[in-house]
């Protein structure tokens, strides 16, 4: 891109030159942005000037009044307005967000720099053994890589053990895992809870966990729908449980809505014409609905189960709205340490001790892509629950504080499906499989499923 010069004057300046040095900002001193967007500017009135544009002053913190309007576009070429509003509007949300967050910033910033730093040495060191290994990678890269590689590799040996170690309350059912690759190349980590041999499967029953957690979780509730004549299958999605990824970072959740179309088009296979329902609690719920509004694999759904589903969420700070995207492309793993306390989940102390000190439960701070994609999720779904067309079951606590349960209410009263039932439990929290009367919450579930199969 270039400034353009006036019309007497044939000089043309190239934009990237000037802003070469002025677009780097050091994220620890919000005053050395302000330096710097007033140094980019004036370097931009300089070129305009040498152009032969006639120049004029403005206050830089002015911009919102009319007379500052006035000065800032008076006589500027088009495209010099265009920039200088982009310049103006992408520093002053560095700044606020720096202003709100300048510790939490510069920690990442030093980790950031020392990380390069040590890439740069890993680098000149493989350089000098680049005759002979040409195609190496860099040694911090590879580093990193083999790093996300080894964590989703531990996370799934421990998987794998999941009720390996203890007897099963209810002898038949059959438990076992395993795993399929995606078009990505990532190996996603299933398992499955079967009635034994001998006695007939009325449905199927696909798991989809929450945020943070893994379908190993589940494996109380897959006993009783196993007991009640249901096959039930669990996926953990990236970055979660047994999956790939590094633990609790989502690249994309448009990522697992087609690693759930593939899983149910993979179970949908092996038990051909038994009716089939998508679980989803929490995120897990956000995935199921998309997945029965755009994929292909909702022709296989007899129906939904939604417990505290993920539909609206509400960032900590309004600002995060707007920046969250900017900063999830420049630090995307990055983790978001809040100010907001952990809202508690359920009211059983022995279960809430036993989530957060299972070593496959996430529980570190929430990164920063996975964050912006949960907010990119539910906006999609607020904009599409009227295209919510198959059966479905919501049910969420009143007193949840993770998601809305005035959202689930919106989902019964926009859906168009013929058959669709709402219950709010007066008084409980966010994990309703956990809370105090997930037994009474597991009944509802399997009498609404009995009811679906009856039909089918």
């Amino acid at each position: 891109m270039w400034v353009a010069s006036s019309a007497s004057s044939t000089a043309r300046v190239p934009v990237a030159a000037l802003l070469r040095h002025s677009i780097y900002p050091s994220f620890s001193n919000p005053s050395r942005i302000a330096f710097i967007s007033i140094k980019a500017i004036g370097q931009l009135d300089m070129a305009r000037e040498a152009s032969g544009i006639r120049q004029e002053s403005f206050p830089l913190t002015g911009f919102s009044s009319p007379q500052s309007q006035g000065l800032l576009h008076r006589n500027l070429p088009r495209p010099i307005k265009g920039l200088k509003r982009m310049l103006v509007g992408i520093y002053s949300l560095l700044l606020v967000f720096v202003m709100l967050f300048q510790s939490q910033i510069s920690r990442s910033v030093a980790t950031t720099a020392e990380h390069g730093a040590n890439q740069r040495k890993d680098q000149r060191r493989s350089q000098k053994r680049s005759s002979q290994l040409p195609l190496l990678p860099q040694l911090g890269t590879l580093r990193l890589w083999m790093h996300e590689q080894n964590d989703g590799l531990v996370r799934r040996e421990l998987a794998k053990q999941g009720e390996s170690g203890r007897s099963l309350e209810e002898p038949e059912t059959v438990w076992s895992t395993h795993a399929f690759v995606n078009t990505r190349q990532q190996t996603i980590f299933t398992q499955s809870w079967i009635p034994v041999s001998g006695k007939k499967i009325k449905g199927l029953v696909v798991l989809l966990h929450g945020l943070n957690e893994y379908s190993g979780r589940y494996a109380r509730f897959a006993r009783q729908l196993n007991a009640a004549g249901y096959g039930v299958f669990g996926m953990d999605w990236i970055g979660h449980g047994g999956t790939d990824g590094l633990h609790g970072y989502v690249e994309s959740l448009d990522y697992a809505v087609s690693d759930t179309t593939e899983f149910l088009q993979k179970v949908a296979s092996q038990h051909p014409s038994v009716p089939c329902f998508l679980f989803g609690h929490s995120t897990g719920g956000a995935i199921a609905v998309k997945v029965a509004i755009q994929s292909s694999a909702k022709k296989l759904l007899n129906g939904l189960v939604l417990t505290s589903p993920a539909l609206r969420i509400k960032p900590g700070h309004p600002v995060l709205r707007a920046v969250a995207p900017l900063f999830s492309i420049l630090l995307p793993k990055y983790q978001f340490r809040g100010n907001r306390k952990r809202q508690p989940v359920c009211r059983d102390p022995a279960a809430l001790a036993a989530k957060y000190s299972d070593p496959l439960v996430y529980t570190g701070p929430i990164r920063i892509r996975t964050a912006t994609e949960i907010l990119r999720i539910t906006s999609y779904l607020q904009r599409n629950l009227s295209k919510v067309s198959i059966p479905f079951f919501v049910l969420h606590g009143t007193e949840d504080k993770v998601t809305d349960p005035t959202a689930s209410q919106d989902l019964y009263d926009q859906a168009v499906s013929e058959i669709k039932n709402a219950k709010f439990y007066d008084g409980l929290l966010h994990d309703l499989l956990f809370e105090l009367e997930k037994d009474s919450i597991a009944a509802d579930i399997i009498d609404w499923l009995d009811r679906m199969i009856e039909v089918a």
